[in-house]
């Protein structure tokens, strides 16, 4: 049957489960918006930046089973959402975005807004593709969702010439690639098998492509748990990646985060053995690459992750085994533990004591506004077992994975590789993706006013997260590192920010707005604020800068130069 490119498109997006897709509404792709809307099955997200709508995209496509998708516009459009693809492409995230161009006719003239997007985006993206003949367009749907979702995830961006809407073809839909997984060798199996009996302080790290498999597969959670427990393994969720394992589960070894503490990552440098489970290996997770040391590590090391372009890029691996890390895992638990597994008790129990000592509910007073310990710990008091957390980058962030110990049917949303700007519209896109349950978002001064403005977005569709926000008056981390790197140099006039009353600035909104000044407001205000039904909610609190993050201070007396 002869229809529209537009029509084919969107036929296209409902064949790959696109039930919702995020804009910023532009001309360059005006015939796609149009049949989207005329067919009605497609439920459009309409954002106020196309940063945030590329956002919402990435945090979707950890929530359900295919990729996010965005559609933004031509040359400002998509320089708004690159912040997005970056984050996507470093946090391994699946998402395909749709991106308008100018008229086939005007090609290389520099037509307003024209960009070459394969150069541009050519190191944030695992493929461009550019759409210039009618017959591919629903093929470069199909490629795109099945390159975002194989090997290392991450975003595709997919490129349609203004004028490609409204041309006929007689191509047909094509239907979306079944999904691709990779299981273990046998005889590599049987050496990761010898390696972990033989060990006696493995330590073995979980991370997004164990995640990723979690979206297809629900038995991930209990299937670790299992070999945690018989195998006797301590198990330590990576950077921003906390609920892949519960906090309070004897087995768990610590989490790995970004700057662990120095009592836990001390004794984390004992182990014998490190398996890295589904986790891509960064700085961040490698302690700026110490632990393990790069490109040779000070102990064996096996690298587990889906694409074997991965391993072995940066470290050297004893044992490199290309494919789902949850595959590996069922393989093991087949496969049954080996004998003398309880000689590592000791050590599990060891680490577990360190997490849990690190996870007290204890803090300090702060003379300059609340230490942000205090507000976090009482948001844990009402965290139900399936809420979403979103979290914004910045040094706020450290409290959320100090002090909140995560359960595996809770989600966790949050930009691993620290784009600014992500807590707000990750959470519109969860209270979309998960309406009824709770959402809580934690965003700092910087951030909330870089992509807050997606508070709208959440009254317009009837999404109602609780946002914490945490105001010291300053870009915290830089401070902090400025403090750092040269302790004896003023800071704070590089840093410094002047910010409005978020508590006001929520009402005009329509939204509830709540201010904590002091401590002695932390509990009466936290409450009233998860009381709330029916619309979002904003916490202003206004938070120590003393307390540069939950694991470090200011010594220098108690006002920042």
């Amino acid at each position: 049957m002869r229809q529209t490119v537009a029509r084919l498109l969107a036929e296209s997006l409902e064949a790959h489960d696109i039930d919702q897709i995020f804009c910023v509404p532009g001309e360059s792709y005006v015939g796609l918006t149009s049949a989207l809307l005329q067919r009605n099955t497609i439920r459009m997200i309409v954002c106020r930046h196309e940063g945030g709508a590329g956002f919402m995209a990435v945090a979707d496509g950890r929530l359900r089973q295919r990729a996010g998708c965005c559609v933004v516009s031509r040359g400002p459009g998509l320089s708004n959402a690159m912040v997005a693809l970056h984050s996507a492409y470093h946090d391994a995230t699946p998402v395909v975005m749709l991106v308008g161009q100018v008229e086939r006719r005007d090609f290389g003239r520099l037509a307003l807004q024209e960009q070459n997007y394969s150069l541009l985006l050519a190191d944030i993206t695992k493929l461009v593709i550019e759409v210039n003949e009618p017959e591919q367009a629903s093929e470069a749907i199909a490629r795109a969702f099945h390159i975002a979702e194989s090997g290392t995830q991450g975003p595709v961006a997919v490129i349609l010439p203004e004028d490609i809407f409204d041309a006929e073809t007689d191509a047909e839909v094509d239907q979306p690639r079944p999904r691709v997984v990779a299981g273990p060798r046998a005889h590599d199996l049987d050496r990761l098998a010898e390696m972990l009996g033989r060990a006696e302080r493995p330590l073995i790290l979980v991370g997004g492509a164990l995640l990723a498999d979690a979206m297809y597969d629900k038995a991930v959670p209990a299937d670790l748990n299992r070999l945690a427990e018989t195998w006797v393994l301590p198990i330590c969720p990576t950077h921003r990646r906390p609920q892949l394992f519960d906090a309070t589960h004897p087995n768990f070894g610590g989490y790995m985060g970004i700057r662990v503490p120095p009592a836990l990552i001390a004794e984390m440098k004992h182990a014998d053995l490190l398996v890295a489970l589904g986790e891509r290996m960064t700085d961040t997770v490698s302690q700026s690459y110490s632990f393990p040391e790069a490109p040779q590590p000070q102990l064996q090391f096996v690298h587990v992750w889906p694409d074997a372009n991965e391993i072995g890029r940066v470290w050297f691996s004893d044992l490199g085994i290309p494919c789902s890390p949850h595959e590996v895992i069922k393989a093991l638990l087949k496969r049954g533990a080996p004998g003398g597994a309880d000689k590592r008790r000791g050590w599990v129990g060891g680490l577990h004591a360190i997490h849990r000592k690190l996870l007290a509910k204890e803090w300090d007073a702060t003379t300059d506004g609340v230490n942000f310990a205090a507000v976090v710990c009482e948001v844990d008091k009402h965290l139900a077992d399936d809420a979403t957390v979103t979290s914004d980058a910045g040094n706020f962030g450290s409290f959320i994975h100090r002090y909140i110990g995560f359960r595996q049917g809770q989600i966790f949303l949050s930009s691993v590789v620290g784009a600014m700007g992500s807590g707000m519209p990750m959470a519109v896109a969860a209270g979309l993706r998960r309406p009824g349950k709770q959402v809580v978002a934690f965003l700092g001064d910087g951030g909330t006013l870089m992509m807050g403005n997606e508070l709208a977005t959440a009254c317009q569709y009837g999404v109602n997260p609780i946002v914490i926000i945490s105001d010291n008056g300053m870009y915290g981390t830089i401070g902090m590192h400025s403090y750092v790197r040269y302790p004896e140099r003023p800071f704070m006039e590089g840093t410094r920010l002047t910010n409005p009353d978020f508590a006001a600035w929520a009402r005009s909104f329509g939204v509830e707005g709540i201010t904590i000044r002091d401590e002695t407001e932390v509990t009466d205000g936290i409450a009233r604020a998860f009381a709330v039904k029916k619309k979002p909610v904003v916490v202003h609190c206004l938070t120590s800068a003393i307390q540069m993050s939950a694991w470090r201070r200011y010594t220098r007396g108690e006002t920042l130069p």
